[in-house]
Order: C-alpha cells, then structure tokens, then sequence
C-alpha cells in the first residue's frame, strides 16, 4: 500500500496535522496505536479540554517558556485565532475563561475530539487505531514509508512524527517517536518533567496538616542559592500529601527542576505570598487593629477574619506567638516577624513528580534541526514533528494545546505540498 502522508499519533497535534495534510490535497493515512483518537485530548482541562488562548501572540509566547520563539513562523501560517475560527466553523462554540483560556460552550473535552476526527474523516483521511508503528523507513536521506509492528510496510511521500512525549502515558505518549527521530540523525535534547506537582520533606507537608488546603490569589516565587529570584507566579496553590500543586506550583516546576540541576543542593527555597497587594507593614497593622478590636479574644481566633483556619496554627509556632494569648499580650518584634510570613512563607522543595506524572514533557527533539516554517526535518526530506515530541513547553492554560495544534497544521500543510513538488 501508498499513501502521500502518513501521520503517526492521534492526539491534538497528529489529528490537526492528518486535517490540513487533507485539505491541501493529499491523501492521508493516520495512525495510532492506541484503541481510540485523541485520548490525551479528552482529559485535558480537566476534562474540559481548553483548546487554546486568547492572548496577543507576543504575549502567548512568554507563556510557552521552552523555547516559545521558535513558533513565530508558524504562527504565521496558523494562529490562536485560526484555532478558534477552525473550531467555530465546526460549529463548536467556544467561551473565554480567566487568563484568556478558551473552552467548549458544552464543557465537555468529548465535543473537541468528536469534531476534530469527525472533520478530518470527512476530508478522507484514513484512520488506523490499534496499528503500532514499529519503525519509521529511511533510505537515500528521505523518508520511504512505515513499518508496522504486524510486519505490513507502506510507502509514503512525507511522514508527520505527532507521538506526544513521556507524560501521561496512560493516553499512550511513551515517547516512541524519540527513536525513530534518531534513527534520521536527531539529537533529542534532555528530558525532564515540567507542569508537575512538587515535592517537599517539611515536616508540616509530611504531617498532612494542610493537605487539601487551597489558596487562591497568592504569589509563588522560586529562589536560587544565592538568594536571587530566578521566578514568579501569581494564581491558585494547592497544599497536597508530597508537597504543592496547583496552577503556581506547575508553573515554578520547571524552574525547580533547572535550579535543583545548577546548584546540585538537595532542596530549592520558595516562597508564598498570601497578600501580594499589601506590604508587611500594612498587614502589621490591619492584623495589630483586628486584635485590638476583639481584645478578649484569642488572636488564633482573631486572625479567622484575615487568613485561612488551617494556616493560623503553623504561622504563629513559625512566629513563635502562642495561639492563645490575647491583644494586651502580643509582642512587637514577633508579630512583626508574622506580618513577614504573610509576605514570604517558606517552603523547601526537593524535587518533582516523575515525568510520567507531569502534565508536559521538557525537552524533545532539538529545534535546530527543524525548519520552523515547514516542521520539516533538515537532516531527512519528507520527515515532519509535531506537538510535545518537539523541544517546546509552555505553561498549563491552553498553551502547549496551542503549540500542537499550531504545529500540527503547519506540518499537515507543507507535507501535503511535498507530493506536488515529487
């Protein structure tokens, strides 16, 4: 059997590029080797599925902190805003969230997948589920065709590489492409999760005490051993059994992981801000005057109307204020040093998650090697990446959707024009 275009991966990036591939003109076989297309896609956004975001490029590409630049070009071809006009014009109307993330009106992950293979089967594109690659074919610096792992070869003109990363492996990514890019002549660059939970050895994390506690609003910030800066996030976190998650915490994961690797210690220092639109001399006082205003009162009892209950014990024994003295009793000098965890409440964090509990994979094929106009390989004529098993990462919120999705056509497309210039 031929084909023109083989794509191999039926998630978000594989699914848009075996559509564009077909709507230029070429015949195209998709293949997975899972039971059912777009798994990864129906649990994303919690189920949601967010299909991109609405920011302005520029800002877009800040969000996609492993190497986002590299996709100017195809953005060119295809951007956030054609991701929600393709969608609209399936009839899928989308809805802006917070921070710019879009979702289906139905709220259901199941719509996005439903379209996407519902459109790309109404174009010809064939479909294989349950067929697993078993090597990607070369011969005289090209691309020749597929083997299957059932022994059946099938010549092809281009072959679009869409096998996601490491993470989550359930949905089928476990980083199959990786070999066959080497086998063209590829570098995968060093893998490591990113958008993962963090782990910490506190002992307040070990003893559970705020497992299943959420902040909202706070600022998380990563330091390094010199005690400068390296990021910070503001969002929600999330207090877990092993240590943080959460919007911030996924976001500063990556930064953990870089800052962990420099400085070779056993831990990294972050740090929460529970009030980053007020500075600690404001909450001294706004604290001292709600004190003063209950003077009987317990100030463990006192601080319920500024903080979360199941933060108040372990603040003041960090303070060293005992939780029942009252108003008359407070002494400065302590107090003030609680004002100073309200603004930077430290947490040592040793590591992360394992990469096939992250959300997105770091690292991948190295972007040197790939035209960023076409995704075309520049070691091996006809080959193409797409998605997560290129060196790209962005933040959760619609971003690493966007950069598959983005890929994704942009490879579909110029594969389809190889076959006219054979």
């Amino acid at each position: 059997m031929n084909t023109n275009v083989i794509v191999i991966g039926g998630g978000p990036s594989g699914l848009m590029a075996g559509i564009a591939a077909a709507s230029h003109g070429a015949e195209v076989l998709l293949i997975d080797k899972g039971d059912k297309l777009g798994r990864k896609l129906g649990i994303s956004g919690g189920g949601r599925c967010n299909v991109t975001n609405a920011k302005e490029i520029d800002e877009l590409i800040k969000h996609i902190p492993g190497n986002g630049r590299f996709l100017h070009s195809a953005f060119a071809t295809f951007s956030n805003r054609d991701i929600i006009r393709f969608f609209e014009d399936l009839g899928i109307r989308l809805k802006e969230e917070d921070r710019g993330r879009m979702f289906p009106v139905s709220d259901r992950a199941k719509t996005v997948v439903d379209a996407l293979v519902g459109k790309a089967r109404s174009l010809g594109v064939c479909t294989r589920v349950n067929h697993p690659v078993a090597e990607v074919l070369y011969g005289d610096g090209r691309v020749t065709g597929i083997r299957l792992r059932s022994g059946e070869t099938i010549g092809c003109d281009a072959v679009i590489i869409a096998t996601g990363g490491k993470s989550v492996p359930h949905t089928g990514s476990a980083g199959d492409g990786y070999a066959w890019a080497e086998a063209a002549g590829h570098t995968i660059t060093e893998l490591y999760p990113t958008e993962v939970p963090l782990t910490s050895r506190e002992p307040w994390i070990r003893s559970k005490e705020l497992q299943g506690l959420s902040l909202r609003d706070i600022t998380l910030s990563v330091w390094n051993a010199k005690g400068k800066k390296l990021i910070e996030h503001e969002g929600d976190l999330l207090f877990t059994h092993f240590g943080l998650s959460g919007p911030t915490a996924l976001r500063c994961s990556q930064f953990v992981v870089k800052a962990l690797k420099q400085s070779g210690a056993p831990s990294v220092r972050l740090t929460i801000d529970l009030f980053p639109d007020k500075r600690a001399d404001e909450l001294f006082a706004e604290s001292l005057s709600l004190a003063k205003s209950e003077p009987k009162k317990a100030v463990r009892n006192v601080l319920k109307g500024l903080l979360q209950e199941r933060l108040i014990p372990l603040l003041l024994s960090k303070a060293g204020i005992d939780s029942d003295i009252t108003f008359d009793n407070i002494p400065k000098q302590p107090w003030a040093e609680l004002s100073k965890l309200l603004k930077a409440f430290p947490v040592d964090v040793n590591g992360t998650l394992s990469i096939e509990e992250a959300f997105v994979t770091g690292g991948g094929v190295n972007l040197k090697e790939i035209d960023p106009g076409t995704m075309q390989s520049k070691l091996t004529d006809g080959l193409f990446f797409c998605g997560e098993i290129l060196d790209i990462h962005g933040y959760t919120g619609g971003y690493n959707i966007t950069a598959a999705f983005v890929t994704g056509y942009t490879a579909g497309k110029h594969a389809a024009e190889l076959q006219h210039t054979h």
